[in-house]
């Protein structure tokens, strides 16, 4: 249902109806500011991120190089 037929739909209700829904609707925005706020960030929300640049690469390949790389710096 697209935004428009809702609002053909929310004409045929009555006044009374009309302010019910809005008070619905004004609930959820309540809900959703109050949910948001109470997100702490946490080291978690950050699992994943960057993922795509490891993609390929073999890790046990990639630490290897790394202590060569360190062996012949000393």
């Amino acid at each position: 249902m697209t935004v428009e037929g809702m609002l053909e739909e929310i004409r045929e209700l009555s006044v009374s109806e009309r302010k019910h829904l809005i008070s619905l609707i004004m609930d959820t925005f309540t809900e959703s500011a109050v949910s948001s706020q109470s997100h702490k960030p946490s080291i978690l929300d950050l699992e994943g991120l960057g993922a795509e640049i490891w993609e390929g690469v073999n890790a046990d390949e990639y630490v290897r190089q790394l202590r060569d790389e360190w062996d012949e710096n000393r």
